[in-house]
């Protein structure tokens, strides 16, 4: 996936689920809202998508109100139509029903085109011994990168 711009990324997402795999869709959006998410008014923090009749929506997803937009403006938090095959819907909708799993928005960027695209990842919801486990590698993770750089500067 060539990323060009990121606008937003869903940091709540890496830590509350596990994800299986990801896919890269459009969004259709109106001319206030790419001027928006171009300024990057964006937020995909409680953001999840759905499979209905055969489409994906996206729900949640806050989209500030343009400022030069006046009475043209949409609701900021309407839901969103993502743009994708119709196989990897499909492989989405099998996912989701059969194996329990959840579609989550990860990322919101611009491809080198000016295109907005939103990264959705198939993804498991973690327990809450598996959040801690990350925590702690992080944890351990930051103590080691210190002990690192503080035994530099000692010799």
């Amino acid at each position: 996936m060539a990323e060009g711009k990121l606008i937003s990324n869903n940091k709540k997402a890496y830590h509350d689920y596990f994800f299986e795999d990801t896919y890269e869709a459009g969004i259709v959006l109106t001319g206030c809202e790419i001027k928006s998410v171009r300024a990057g008014g964006v937020n995909l923090r409680d953001s999840f998508a759905k499979v209905e009749k055969g489409e994906i929506w996206v729900y949640n997803m806050h989209i500030s109100p343009y400022e030069q937009g006046n009475r043209y403006n949409p609701d900021p938090m309407r839901p969103k139509k993502l743009l994708l095959n119709r196989q990897e819907i499909r492989r989405m909708e099998q996912a989701v029903t059969q194996k329990g799993l959840t579609l989550v928005p990860v990322k919101l960027y611009l491809n080198n085109r000016g295109r907005a695209k939103l990264q959705l990842a198939v993804a498991r919801g973690k327990k809450l011994y598996d959040k801690r486990a990350d925590l702690a590698k992080k944890d351990a993770a930051r103590d080691m990168d210190r002990s690192r750089k503080n035994r530099g500067r000692d010799e």
